[in-house]
């Protein structure tokens, strides 16, 4: 029972199709092993012990009559803490929603329930979404499973340790500037941002609401394709077959290779000459437009974050860590023309992006230009915090600011992730894609 806690959630859902697997006994060795383990309090903000087995129960009897919902039908999944779940504390990893609990469950939690997923749990996250780091001296910090010492990657940290440390099948996150990506590439997992919009945020806690998305955190290609069916309610697309061969990849120049550190580099550039041999194309690829768009971050990022959150953040402003407080009052430097400037002008530069990267099949760049930092020095050294901060989020925000859907996929390399991005709306496409560059990468 203990190889459940490492198999994919793919694996798992076709043991509990064949009847080797008992959805009951796996959910029961999942909180076995939440409960016993060391870090517990650190990952989980709130087990769901007896809805996770209710839900376990209702899967075994689905099994047993041949009446399984979805191919992830009984198997256990853990929720990132800005979800909301009925009767559960969800307090976005803030102080500021302390002693929140909601009535009813976040529509994409129902619709995963419906598909017979079990929920284990909600997990810790950065305070209020607003930290690629995954540091939150407020409430808890989960571990990187590679360095004890080294952050875990946010917002979604405590969902990618979950999924890590084999205390959940898989993971759902949201992602808003690579919250998804970061964690998984620190943590050895693949990562799935949405495009914006494609995912209901209903019953979800808001950063900023015209960038946030909600996605998995998993342990390989499939089981992201599988968990966004479980999330739409829809049907996972068909990867069977999937390879680089006849690929056409941009290889992005721009922002995207600036202060590259040198572990991540030679990751990268490993990765892209397994694609090659593989069968792949790759071009080097410039858009000269984009380090405008990235210029645009802090008034379209902060004054959307900032206009949400302002009246509960004044209201109480000592209960925030001092560097997500500052964060947010940056937005208060912006203007409305200011925003609508921005949103203008990013508009152009889609478009342009649009034109340059048509006739490739995707494009590729490092998920995170450094590794995992050091945990005790952001705490001490405001500088680094805010350098790493910022430098960690870079190469996964141009997919947000883009408007597309990407993946981060291990390159075996601990720390370091090979994004992937497409349009939007096309994470069919990018899952096949992905599969096929898993397959070269592994």
């Amino acid at each position: 029972m203990k190889d459940w806690l490492q198999m994919t959630a793919a694996d798992l859902g076709r043991g509990i199709e064949t009847g080797e697997i008992d959805p009951v006994a796996l959910t029961r060795t999942y909180l076995d092993a939440i409960d016993a383990h060391p870090l517990r309090d650190r990952i989980y903000t709130s087990v769901t012990h007896d809805r996770a087995m209710a839900e376990a129960e209702a899967a075994a009897t689905r099994a047993r009559l041949g009446l399984r919902v979805s191919p992830l039908d009984g198997v256990p999944i853990s929720w990132k803490d800005l979800f909301d779940s009925a009767g559960t504390s969800t307090e976005a990893g803030s102080d500021l929603l302390k002693g929140r609990v909601p009535d009813a469950d976040a529509r994409v939690l129902k619709t995963a329930t419906l598909m017979g997923s079990v929920c284990l749990g909600k997990t810790h996250m950065s305070e209020l979404a607003f930290s690629g780091l995954g540091l939150n001296p407020v409430k808890e910090t989960p571990p990187c499973v590679h360095d004890p010492k080294a952050a875990p990657g946010g917002s979604s940290s405590g969902a990618a340790a979950s999924v890590a440390f084999g205390l959940a099948a898989g993971g759902i996150g949201s992602d808003t500037g690579g919250s998804v990506r970061i964690p998984s590439a620190w943590n050895g997992l693949v990562g799935l941002k949405t495009t914006s919009g494609r995912i209901s945020l209903e019953g979800v806690v808001p950063l900023c609401l015209k960038f946030d998305t909600v996605g998995p955190l998993a342990r390989s290609v499939e089981d992201a394709a599988l968990m966004l069916a479980l999330l739409e309610g829809g049907t996972a697309p068909d990867l069977r077959g999937a390879s680089v061969r006849g690929k056409r990849f941009a290889a992005l120049q721009s922002v995207a290779l600036d202060d590259l550190r040198d572990e991540p580099k030679a990751a990268y550039e490993a990765s892209l000459d397994r694609l090659r041999d593989a069968g792949a194309e790759i071009v080097p690829l410039e858009v000269p437009s984009l380090p405008d768009a990235m210029g645009l971050s802090a008034v379209l990022y902060t004054s959307e974050a900032y206009g949400l959150w302002k009246d509960a953040i004044e209201a109480a402003p000592d209960l925030m860590f001092a560097e997500i407080l500052e964060r947010f009052r940056q937005g208060a430097n912006f203007g409305a023309a200011d925003y609508v400037a921005a949103w203008a002008k990013l508009e152009q530069v889609r478009q342009q992006w649009d034109a340059a990267v048509a006739g490739f099949d995707a494009v590729l760049l490092p998920t995170s230009p450094i590794l995992p930092p050091d945990m005790e020095r952001l705490q001490s050294d405001s500088e680094y915090y805010i350098t790493e901060n910022l430098l960690a989020l870079r190469n996964t925000r141009i997919g947000n600011l883009m408007g597309l859907c990407g993946l981060s996929l291990p390159t075996g390399v601990p720390g370091c992730g090979l994004q992937v991005l497409c349009p939007p709306n096309m994470e069919e496409a990018l899952l096949r894609i992905g599969a096929g560059v898993e397959k070269a990468l592994t």
